[in-house]
């Protein structure tokens, strides 16, 4: 069962620079505090979905040229929330829920750890200070970020897919793959990544197989308000939106 799901899933995102990764919700639960627990039972079949470079081109555009009048917040959420609710319709006999990354519970957590998400899927690897042996940031506070093996930092996580009816006790946890294996390089990571963030560099602290192209990178570089301009979408779907 859970084979026939993940290649329909499969089949239904990779044409829009998407990617699914299976895990059981046990594997997130167990590294989290309670109060972050997924409400599933442990064997609880779910993915987490993540965006390529090739995302802006495969899903967005065209969903942007189709659907311009009907955007009414962040193009990126609304493209990912269409496209994610039309893959629940490929499973009309299965419960399917849906946690985006943006969505945030009354308490104003987030609704899931995306990047602890995307390392128990063995998706990307979540660097993170304990990572580091010899800790040279005294009491500063280190944020972790996921390395992608091939995209490195060149990708997001976009939200979850859960199947509460399927439950895979059998289900084998992959390894994320540890592609910023020294300590020099983790230490490089966390520093570009805390410090200076905006310049984009700790994106590349591998070689990367594909990363966002120029066009990609003036998008998310401009201040949300004024990304419709960059995807021509014309000043009444501005004044919708922004009303």
């Amino acid at each position: 069962m859970e084979r026939r799901v993940a290649e329909g899933l499969r089949s239904a995102l990779a044409p829009l620079g998407l990617e699914a990764h299976a895990f059981k919700v046990g594997w997130y639960n167990a590294v989290l505090q309670p109060a972050f627990h997924l409400p599933y039972p442990d064997d609880t079949l779910a993915f987490v979905v993540l965006s390529t470079p090739s995302m802006f081109d495969k899903a967005l555009k065209p969903f942007v040229n189709k659907e311009r009048l009907k955007i009414i917040r962040d193009p990126v959420d609304q493209c990912v929330s269409h496209h994610l609710s039309r893959v629940k319709e490929k499973f009309p006999d299965q419960r399917v829920d849906v946690m985006f990354d943006y969505e945030m519970l009354p308490s104003r957590k987030p609704k899931f750890l995306a990047q602890t998400a995307a390392h128990v899927a063995g998706a990307a690897y979540y660097y993170q200070r304990k990572d580091v042996k010899l800790d040279p940031w005294g009491k500063k506070k280190i944020f972790g970020v996921c390395i992608h093996p091939k995209y490195g930092g060149w990708f997001a996580i976009r939200g979850l897919l859960l199947f509460p009816d399927i439950q895979v006790p059998f289900l084998e946890q992959p390894a994320p793959v540890d592609c910023v294996s020294t300590e020099e390089k983790r230490i490089e990571l966390l520093e570009q990544f805390n410090f200076h963030w905006q310049d984009g560099r700790y994106r590349d602290i591998i070689e990367v197989k594909e990363r966002y192209s120029e066009e990609q990178k003036t998008y998310f570089a401009t201040p949300p308000a004024e990304r419709f301009r960059l995807l021509g979408l014309s000043q009444e779907a501005q004044r919708i939106t922004f009303h």
